[in-house]
């Protein structure tokens, strides 16, 4: 086991002196005057919007209209504190309160090393913080779901079987119940699972449930049913995500801050590299979301619609401002420990920043659940009566006819997509930019092959391919082929894992950064699994089957969360496969260059076995949705199913044949650089290994020449002990033995 490494008695032990205003972090009675700014922000909002008037058709009574949004408003506050809470836990705090060097074994070694060990009360108090923020979350949405329903129906809470016989149809027939419901499911869940996980690696599952969360409410949010709907739900998604992110984050902050003594500075750093991505997404989905909703300036100013949006948009850029102060003055300030009244000043000014914060986004996100309640200036809803086929399977009308200059002219932004390649570009540029002021250097061709991979992702989830892939099984299977081949080659190229590993700095607090993050993923069983050679190549060529000629494929079709759930398995999928044949990242297990191109060779017959059997159809594929388009121009659907079949023939045979052109020059390559180990190792010693191969046949040839020439061909006598001239450690070499002739050939 290896050496511990402790850290000074108050390197991280919290102050226990009764905490002074704003001097040693924010009392515990300041605490609820954010929800209490929320709930004022609503109310608020709704007054400013008329939202909370008599409604002239089925009013559902005052206690819905005002309850329905101070309970969205407690729900969102309950479920951001949560997220932050579990993102403090396993991000950003020290779970024992004795600094060590993080540990590379196994999770089940690593609890038990550290089951008796302390734990940093900055660590209890956030998985506290984060059991009873669950407990409330789950009260709220199911509050929630019932004055939804209450609002929808316009009919006032009751206790009548027949009232809840239409609330239990609402939740389990229709969208808004259904998706409620789901929300409901995932709080109680992620609360369970709060109370009884410790680990590390554990509370990461609630983690990730909690995020799962937010696809239900994106789906029926106010913005989704505008007519850019996919732009909406994304925007949408991408927004409730990073505000949950930065608010949960500034509460948990406020929460810890009287326990985190000399951990200040470095909690504050750390949450800050996060909250900078959280304000970008902020910033940038609002803005979007509010794009599709409102279309000129007039409606911007003068309606009190957009005059809550500017409110919201002006909240963002004073947290930004203060983000940077907290970024650029105190952190550094903070960072050297000292004692001087100076010192405690910054200490105080920081509370009081973060308390200010926390004000503010209580009032912001309470606007925010009074905007929802809002109608926006003019309907963005398209007419049903004018729906053409198109609109009614995609949500779009139909493109123009297919020619090739469309390919490039014709865009449909898929701002989740973006976002990643915006974010990804911007963590890979900024790793190369570290290892660049330490002085080391990275490859110019890998990160032009990243940035190619990311503006080719970018390209085929939101241009030509994305557009017409809708509309036509061919233009999806281009769609499809390039998700799987060609944006993953560019990315495995890229190494992204490498550079992180080189860039990042390891951790010796015992926290899991994101380096160490990394690493438990890399040598965990579930990466063993997905990266192993025959899983991997099986995983490539049988998804093509098992989605095609199942349901999967279409419910792909037809919903947009089935659509990015496509997208994401098919990258991933190719990205495992191209990095496990030619990638340079680590991995549990690689296979050797004979097997990578045999398993290149099979998933060749395989794709041109799927491509002919597309070819060779006579019925379609997802018939109801393509036989169903009501296209003008193009082919029929079968024959543009069977076009498809030659496209995934083509596109998947090309790649493939460049990636085991790669297999066999890294194997050249291999063996080029094993001879050139031999021999330097060869120049090192001076040829001893050759050397001394020649002498043992040397003396082979000497020790046969002193054998009498009558007694050639007669077995040797055996020795009668061990004093004699060969040991029983060198058994006598017969004159009928391969050595002995070669000893006379010699």
């Amino acid at each position: 086991m290896p050496p511990v490494e402790s850290a000074p008695a108050t390197a991280s032990r919290p102050n226990t002196a009764r905490p002074r205003d704003f001097a040693d972090g924010v009392r515990g009675r300041w605490w609820w005057l954010g929800v209490a700014a929320a709930v004022a922000g609503v109310v608020a909002a709704l007054l400013w919007t008329g939202a909370s008037a008599v409604q002239l058709l089925g009013d559902p009574g005052a206690f819905t209209r005002w309850g329905l949004p101070i309970a969205t408003t407690i729900h969102n506050l309950a479920l951001a504190t949560v997220i932050g809470s579990l993102v403090f836990a396993i991000v950003i705090l020290p779970k024992d309160l004795t600094a060590h060097r993080p540990h590379s074994g196994s999770h089940k070694a690593d609890a038990a090393r550290h089951q008796h060990a302390p734990e940093h009360p900055a660590f209890s108090r956030a998985l506290t913080l984060a059991a009873g923020a669950g407990a409330v979350w789950t009260v709220a949405a199911v509050t929630v779901l019932v004055f939804t329903y209450s609002s929808l129906s316009g009919l006032p809470l009751a206790g009548s079987s027949d009232y809840t016989n239409q609330l239990v149809f609402y939740m389990t027939s229709l969208p808004v119940g259904q998706a409620w419901l789901m929300v409901v499911i995932c709080a109680a869940v992620v609360t369970t699972l709060v109370f009884g996980l410790r680990s590390l690696s554990g509370l990461a599952v609630p983690l990730v449930i909690a995020f799962i969360s937010f696809v239900p409410q994106a789906l029926i949010g106010h913005s989704a049913s505008s007519a850019d709907h996919t732009g909406a739900v994304n925007s949408l998604f991408l927004h409730i995500t990073s505000v949950s992110l930065w608010v949960g984050g500034i509460i948990v902050l406020v929460a810890v801050s009287g326990v985190l003594g000399k951990l200040t500075a470095q909690t504050l750093q750390r949450f800050s590299a996060l909250a900078i991505f959280a304000f970008v997404g902020v910033a940038g989905s609002g803005t979007i979301n509010a794009a599709i909703r409102i279309t000129n300036w007039h409606d911007l100013f003068y309606s009190s619609y957009g005059q809550l949006i500017l409110a919201k948009a002006a909240a963002t850029v004073v947290l930004g401002v203060i983000g940077y102060m907290h970024r650029s003055w105190i952190i550094p300030r903070l960072a050297d420990g000292s004692k001087s009244a100076t010192s405690l000043r910054t200490r105080r000014l920081l509370w009081q920043l973060v308390f200010g914060e926390l004000l503010i986004m209580g009032v912001t996100s309470g606007l925010a659940v009074g905007l929802s309640r809002s109608a926006p200036p003019q309907s963005r809803e398209i007419a049903v009566a004018a729906q053409t086929p198109a609109q009614i399977l995609t949500g779009y009308p139909l493109p123009p006819e297919l020619v090739f200059s469309r390919w490039f002219s014709e865009w449909r932004l898929d701002w989740l997509w973006i976002a990643f390649a915006v974010a990804a570009g911007a963590v890979y540029l900024s790793g190369i930019l570290k290892l660049r002021r330490r002085g080391d250097r990275w490859s110019a061709l890998r990160s032009i092959s990243w940035f190619a991979g990311l503006l080719v992702l970018v390209y085929i989830t939101s241009g030509g391919p994305a557009v017409y892939g809708d509309v036509l099984f061919s233009a999806h299977m281009v769609e499809h082929m390039s998700l799987m081949v060609i944006a993953p080659l560019f990315l495995a190229l890229g190494s992204p894992v490498s550079l992180a590993l080189q860039a990042l700095t390891p951790r010796r607090d015992g926290s899991r950064g994101i380096r160490e993050w990394i690493l438990v993923l890399v040598h965990s069983k579930y990466s063993q699994l997905i990266t192993h050679p025959l899983f991997a190549a099986a995983n490539f060529s049988g998804s093509l089957i098992l989605f095609y000629y199942s349901p999967a494929f279409n419910l792909a079709m037809r919903y947009h969360v089935g659509h990015e759930l496509m997208i994401v398995h098919f990258t991933l999928t190719g990205y495992i496969f191209i990095m496990s044949m030619i990638g340079s990242d680590p991995l549990p297990r690689r296979a050797p260059y004979p097997l990578r191109l045999l398993l290149l060779l099979a998933t060749m017959a395989f794709h041109a076995f799927f491509g002919v059997s597309l070819m060779m159809a006579t019925a379609l594929l997802s018939g109801e949705y393509f036989g169903n388009m009501g296209r003008p121009w193009g082919d029929s659907a079968l024959i543009d199913q069977q076009t498809a079949g030659g496209i995934a023939w083509g596109v998947g045979e090309i790649p493939t044949l460049a990636i085991a052109m790669g297999v066999a020059y890294m194997w050249s390559k291999s063996d080029a650089r094993e001879t050139r180990r031999k021999d330097r190792a060869a120049d090192r010693n001076k040829d001893a290994d050759l050397d001394a191969y020649n002498d043992m046949f040397a003396e082979l040839a000497a020790r046969d020449a002193t054998i009498d020439p009558s007694r050639r061909g007669r077995p040797h006598p055996q020795p009668a002990s061990s004093a004699q001239t060969l040991t029983h450690n060198t058994p006598p070499t017969s004159p009928e033995s391969p050595a002995g002739s070669q000893g006379e050939q010699h």
